[in-house]
């Protein structure tokens, strides 16, 4: 389906109906809400937060609102387990490689894409937009999510895209086509086209979470586990209450207190000790808190965020370690490669979109690219290694004739740039 046919269908061809009422369909207004709940959430507005106030002997008791921020350390662990080490640019054309490695470094593209895939994780999804900039270099913008109207067919494919946000009291509205981009504002009052443009590298390209209901939608990945945090916010926060309204002990007289007339102290008295009649006794009495339940239900809810975020505890500070083998290392770390592999699938999906684009924009600009020239990567997960024992099994494999030097140069941990480690060996061995 076509942009026009969809104008044509919905909003009898009308453009400016078609920018408005577009983006508060209730599936762009229902994203969009997330969105804005998950940023509010990771800025501090947690559930605990509107906890009110109780009564207390008579009195209003300020009761104890502790947020954890856990979900920012799980979501910063998420995106540098990934891509703290940028990616690998791996191609079977050496020459597209090279313009393809002067992109990335010119574009700053390996900042750019731990900037995408830290708001995927925060947010669902993030769409990037390629351009020539004035130096003839090309460059990437960011669009997040809560700004982003895609446009999507019957099959499921973008057709149009629209970029709408609202500044100092004025709608902006920015339609991308396939071939333009047209400009809109509503300053002065309506709406009205403001500029119109030659859009060179086609639509912003999606980054996108998929949740389970909806493929087109973003689901954040804390949202996996936002009721383990909301539980233990609530766990310490009540726990805390309870020094202060349970553990302020209460006097308790047992049996005869003596008057003043039979030799007991002088209510007026200061500094004088406390006198009873023999069979009577005084203590203090106050609640006893069971800090095992405390612990042991604290510890539970803990395991389960880490389990269920797929966190090694290890990294958090949850589990002990010693000098251990690449393999133990391997298998503390396993649910964090499975996380990092499902994310590096979506992150691939728009790369492979991306790559495209450059393509088509480095044609653009006088350069030859092969069309057989393909463009992969390599994600170098940030698992952390007995560099020695990589190294010697290195050795001793590649001297037993059972792995390439190629394919050692790949797992070698202090290799950077695996097609240029190659070059400089074929030198070395040409000398």
């Amino acid at each position: 389906m076509s942009l026009e046919k969809y104008i044509n269908d919905k909003f009898d061809g009308n453009i400016y109906d078609f920018l408005q009422d577009e983006c508060q369909e209730y599936w762009h207004r229902q994203r969009v809400k997330d969105i804005l709940d998950n940023r509010e959430y990771l800025a501090g507005k947690h559930k605990i937060k509107q906890r009110v106030n109780e009564v207390y002997n008579g009195k209003v008791f300020e009761t104890r609102k502790i947020t954890l921020q856990y979900a920012k350390t799980l979501l910063s662990f998420e995106t540098a387990f990934l891509l703290k080490n940028p990616v690998t640019l791996i191609s079977n054309d050496l020459d597209a490689l090279e313009l393809y490695k002067k992109v990335y470094r010119e574009g700053k593209y390996h900042q750019l894409d731990y900037e995408i895939l830290s708001r995927m994780v925060k947010y669902g999804e993030v769409y990037e937009y390629l351009y020539i900039d004035d130096n003839n270099r090309i460059k990437s913008i960011l669009i997040n999510g809560e700004d982003s109207y895609p446009i999507y067919d019957d099959k499921c494919q973008m057709i149009a895209f629209i970029e709408h946000y609202i500044f100092d009291g004025i709608a902006y509205y920015n339609l991308f086509t396939g071939d333009k981009v047209i400009k809109f504002s509503d300053e002065g009052g309506s709406l009205h086209l403001v500029a119109e443009y030659n859009n060179i590298s086609g639509l912003p390209i999606p980054y996108v979470l998929p949740s389970e209901l909806d493929n087109l939608k973003g689901h954040a990945s804390f949202r996996e586990y936002i009721d383990i945090l909301d539980a233990l916010e609530d766990l310490i926060s009540k726990y805390m209450d309870s020094f202060y309204k349970f553990l302020n002990p209460i006097p308790l007289f047992k049996g005869t207190k003596l008057n003043t007339k039979d030799g007991g102290i002088d209510e007026n008295a200061v500094g004088f000790a406390l006198q009873l009649a023999e069979d009577a006794d005084f203590s203090f009495v106050n609640s006893k808190m069971d800090f095992n339940s405390f612990k042991t239900m604290w510890n539970t809810l803990k395991q389960s965020l880490l389990d269920i975020s797929q966190t090694p505890g290890v990294s958090m500070n949850s589990q002990e370690i010693s000098n251990i083998s690449t393999v133990s290392i391997q298998m503390l770390y396993s649910m964090a490669e499975i996380k990092g592999a499902m994310n590096s699938l979506y992150l691939k999906q728009g790369f492979e979109k991306r790559w495209g684009k450059m393509k088509k924009l480095l044609r653009i600009l006088g350069y030859n690219v092969s069309e057989d020239a393909y463009i992969d990567c390599q994600f170098n997960m940030n698992i952390p290694q007995n560099e020695k024992e990589i190294i010697e099994n290195i050795v001793n494999a590649t001297g037993a004739k059972v792995m390439s030097i190629d394919r050692a140069v790949e797992v070698n941990p202090y290799t950077i740039d695996v097609n240029a480690e190659l070059e400089r060996l074929k030198g070395d061995s040409i000398e």
